[in-house]
């Protein structure tokens, strides 16, 4: 009776949804009611290990008590004062920021698609100002395959007819370039002098987690560097400890001149973005030039402070090395056992694997294994039809690790 019953509010949830909501996503049929560390669990009670982490948003694990402890603590003093007014704790998370990160300046924003605005601006201002490039004619560099967000402006950077079907006209100053060719980037680098920055993933993450040759963030930090270029890297997904490091970029020991922040900076407790840079380049916006009523307000500089001190203070970068590893190892001797899985790339607990297409399901092939790892307890989403992306919260241990990877094997032996 207690399962009927919980299968029926399950649907009722669905229904909801399907009935007031915009349908704008494509959610797996599993609602959830709560999560702790990696796991989070439905409606029924059942129990389902976390290997999406919202996108690389609850990389601290859910509900983290240091950093809902924070954040029940500023919320009972104050939320919102917008920036008409200093507040008491902007200033705090701002050093805290550019210190644990390196960078002059910080600019907090809210959703990471608005850093991504933030940094674009930024890059223009700084072109007109800086460089001297004539007004209204910065160009931007993106790589394709990219995908910060579902603004106009970020679409527009997109090669995806899926993000850019009926959303036209695009905006213009957009260019863009093969991933992972550094002589494509050079070519258009020497080319056109209205270059002022080139935005890209050290990792593209809905691409697929498609990681590049070692050494192309090295050549790009050069490149940028010899045509008086802005290298911003988007570490929205990649950065604060999810690639086996504080930033992806820290693998090649290289500095972006803007650093894109989001998602797990506030530990998947609210939204909350950042964009950091030097004075030259932070310093070309003037007040009343860019904004944000509730960009850094004194609850996300509360609980930015708590999420990054959790991972320093509890070495997530380091454990999403060291599980990262366990997990491709597993993933690469199960390819060798099924012919179902082709591919296994990533980095830290950033991870793909892509699916061979089975004649009875076709495209729907790696939809079709996810619904079947989430009967057996673990939760995924494909993406670009045959990858599947696993980033659990990088709080995973051992044991979780090859227990999650056990019901992986299982499933697709079983397939």
């Amino acid at each position: 009776m207690e399962t009927t019953l919980a299968i029926s509010l399950s649907q009722q949830v669905i229904d909801l949804e399907e009935r007031y909501g915009a349908h704008n996503y494509h959610p797996l049929p599993v609602v959830l009611s709560r999560g702790e560390g990696v796991f989070v669990w439905d409606l029924d009670g059942k129990r389902y290990f976390d290997f999406l982490s919202a996108y690389s948003a609850v990389s601290q694990g859910h509900c983290h008590p240091r950093i809902v402890g924070a954040m029940i603590e500023q919320a009972q003093r104050l939320t919102l004062t917008s920036r008409a007014f200093y507040n008491d704790q902007l200033g705090i998370c701002e050093k805290f920021l550019c210190e644990f990160f390196g960078y002059d300046k910080v600019l907090m924003m809210n959703a990471g698609v608005e850093g991504g605005e933030t940094a674009l601006k930024l890059t223009r201002k700084w072109a007109y100002k800086v460089k001297g490039v004539p007004q209204n004619q910065a160009k931007v560099v993106f790589a394709e395959g990219n995908f910060w967000g579902r603004t106009i402006a970020a679409i527009s950077s997109s090669n995806d007819a899926s993000s850019t079907n009926d959303f036209g006209p695009l905006l213009p100053g957009y260019l863009q370039v093969p991933y992972n060719d550094l002589a494509a980037l050079e070519s258009l680098f020497k080319t056109d002098p209205t270059i002022a920055g080139f935005m890209v993933e050290p990792i593209q993450g809905e691409a697929g987690v498609v990681v590049p040759d070692e050494g192309y963030l090295r050549g790009v930090r050069d490149l940028c560097t010899q045509y008086n270029v802005l290298f911003i890297a988007d570490e929205v997904q990649t950065g604060i400890g999810r690639t086996g490091r504080r930033l992806a970029c820290d693998h090649e020991d290289v500095k972006p001149d803007l650093l894109v922040l989001g998602k797990a900076l506030s530990g998947g407790t609210m939204p909350v973005s950042a964009v950091l840079a030097s004075n030259e380049i932070m310093l070309t916006l003037k007040p009343g030039e860019h904004g944000s009523t509730y960009g850094g307000n004194p609850l996300a500089c509360a609980v930015t402070v708590a999420a990054l001190q959790v991972v320093e203070d509890e070495k997530l970068a380091e454990n999403a090395e060291a599980m990262g590893q366990i997990f491709r190892d597993r993933m690469n001797a199960l390819r060798d056992k099924s012919d179902l899985v082709t591919l296994v790339r990533g980095k830290g607990l950033i991870n793909a694997i892509v699916i061979a297409s089975r004649p009875e399901f076709g495209e729907q092939t790696a939809w079709e294994l996810c619904l079947r790892f989430s009967d057996n307890g673990l939760l995924c989403k494909p993406t670009h039809g045959d990858k599947i992306r696993f980033a659990p919260p990088l709080v995973i241990t051992e044991e979780q690790m090859h227990e999650a990877c056990d019901i992986i094997e299982q499933t697709v032996l079983a397939f």
